[in-house]
């Protein structure tokens, strides 16, 4: 394989630190050998041509030929591991390639900067026409420097590619060694059904069963912290009714404005408190007035003497513009997960929707992109194309990673939260292969409260890197709102549907395939912590 990108580049800038006398022009009628690809040719700044192609060993770091010529012809063809893998090759190839005319730019625009402020040029020309080459050059270098960090990003996805791609090549091999072994056991070509049926149970298929009617949760599954309302919602005499884990809850703020959990039934007659008010501080029962504190204790009986009484109240908490609330038995552990857009992201939208379905349900959905171009078709993915093929590609202990060929990271964060960021180049446009190629981005944050077996509240936050002013214009919320439940609804009616079919039996992760991975990850990190596992696959700490 040829020098690689990230060489060439290392190359150059040392160059360029020791200035060395290279120089870079266009080739003339008088130039006679082959030159760089593109017309342009490398020589010294004093000496002639002929010596200083004897001298100079620079020029064979461009005279490289564009391998695109060379690609296998792949469009619309199914690729087994061994092509893919080679695809992958060619796509390096092509990166180092792309590196070094990007590289070759920037040293062209830099010999350009050095005629404009040579000496000599000063007799001829003005200083408002050298100003203005100048902001011209500037330009351009400032496009070649983007570009070159285009190329790097280039350079990643298609490393990561060909790892994936090799480590497909691995388990195929070690497949086929396994079917090898399969077939010397059996006893002649004449194998009986039986014998192939242990042939079979000897290749053991990495699926998952899911099925049947939704159990209840499991204890080990509470003990989390669950953002379970956005703090704008809150206001010092309003509540926040919410279902959690099966249980009915009510978020208030206490007289010094912390927020609080209790609850949602009266100790007396066990009326639900959100239908009455918050006085001082206090939520007041609309039955007979009972008020109660942030701690569940009842502070006030009106019309009888004050009995020693407490409702069930959670560890509640403020961050991030968000209330946690820990539902579980086990303690609290000490610090909070940070759930801030990424830095230089602007909060747009926080919604609040409640789903008929059971919430590891929509995880499943959200964990999955390669639906997009076949269910979203009226929404943000009308007029997407097909992919010959969908990957994501995460680390071998991850829950995050990045999909392939969409410009989308992702990331799924214990225990029901799912983070991601979208390039766009405007709203509902995708542009380029990695996130980071792309100049404006979206960011999402998806939150799925397990309210109860077949409900889930979903808070949904969005946040974008570009257009500050739209969070000022009136009503842009509404719009948010409506756009968010197009697409849910789009969702909504194939996971009713597989939730109905779960319940009578059927596996709803029969048959995983390449592009399932983090919803796969997500279920296994779930079965093994409702096992009691101590160590959680793909938790940070393993």
């Amino acid at each position: 394989m040829s020098l690689s990108a990230s060489n060439a580049m290392t190359i150059v800038a040392t160059a360029a630190a020791l200035s060395l006398p290279i120089s870079f022009c266009r080739s003339t009628k008088l130039s006679t050998k082959k030159g760089v690809k593109g017309g342009f040719r490398v020589f010294a700044v004093f000496g002639e041509q002929s010596e200083i192609e004897k001298k100079n060993g620079w020029s064979t770091l461009f005279d490289v030929e564009d391998p695109r010529s060379k690609f296998p012809q792949t469009k619309g063809k199914f690729l087994d591991a061994n092509l893919a893998l080679e695809v992958a090759r060619y796509d390096i190839q092509y990166c180092d390639w792309r590196a070094r005319q990007d590289v070759l730019a920037i040293m062209l625009l830099h010999e350009k900067v050095v005629d404009v402020l040579n000496p000599l040029a000063r007799d001829y020309k003005s200083i408002g026409t050298i100003k203005k080459e100048l902001a011209e050059l500037q330009e351009e270098l400032g496009q070649a420097h983007r570009q070159v960090h285009i190329s790097e990003a280039r350079v990643s996805t298609a490393l990561d590619k060909l790892a994936y791609m090799e480590e497909l090549v691995n388990d195929k091999l070690l497949q086929g060694r396994a079917t090898t072994y399969s077939e010397e056991a059996s006893p002649s070509p004449s194998t009986s059904t039986q014998s192939l049926d242990t042939v079979k149970r000897r290749l053991p298929r990495k699926g998952l069963n899911i099925s049947g009617p939704v159990q209840p949760y499991h204890p080990r599954l509470k003990n989390f912290w669950y953002p379970v309302a956005f703090s704008t919602d809150l206001k010092d005499d309003t509540m926040v009714p919410l279902d959690c884990f099966e249980e009915p809850w009510v978020l208030f703020r206490g007289k010094d404005g912390k927020p609080g959990c209790v609850q949602n039934t009266c100790a007396h007659r066990a009326c639900p408190l959100d239908l009455g008010s918050v006085n001082e501080g206090r939520i007041q029962c609309p039955y007979h007035g009972w008020e109660y504190s942030t701690d569940g204790t009842c502070e006030k009986m009106p019309s009888t003497r004050l009995h020693k009484v407490k409702i069930k109240s959670l560890p509640c908490f403020e961050k991030d513009g968000m209330l946690w609330i820990w539902p579980g038995d086990g303690p609290p552990s000490a610090t909070l997960p940070s759930l801030q857009p990424p830095s230089g992201f602007q909060i747009h939208a926080e919604l609040v929707i409640e789903l008929p379905v059971e919430h590891g349900l929509l995880l499943d959905n959200l964990l999955d992109l390669a639906h997009a171009p076949f269910t979203h078709t009226s929404t943000f993915a009308k007029g997407w194309s097909v992919p010959s093929f969908v990957k994501f590609l995460t680390p071998a202990s991850g829950l995050q990673g990045y999909w392939d060929p969409y410009p989308i990271d992702m990331e799924f964060r214990p225990p029901c939260m799912v983070l991601s960021t979208i390039g766009i180049s405007k709203p509902g446009k995708l542009e380029g292969q990695s996130t980071k190629q792309c100049t404006t981005h979206l960011h999402q944050l998806h939150v799925c409260l397990p309210s109860s077996r077949n409900k889930t509240r979903l808070l949904y936050r969005m946040s974008l890197d570009f257009a500050p002013l739209l969070k000022h214009i009136p009503f842009m919320n509404f719009l948010w709102r409506h756009f968010a439940e197009q697409v849910l609804n789009e969702d909504l009616r194939l996971v009713l549907g597989q939730q109905e079919r779960m319940n009578k039996g059927a596996n709803i992760w029969n048959w995983p395939v390449t592009y399932d991975k983090l919803g796969v990850r997500y279920r296994q990190w779930r079965d093994a912590l409702e096992r009691g596992e101590k160590q959680l696959p793909f938790s940070k700490s393993s």
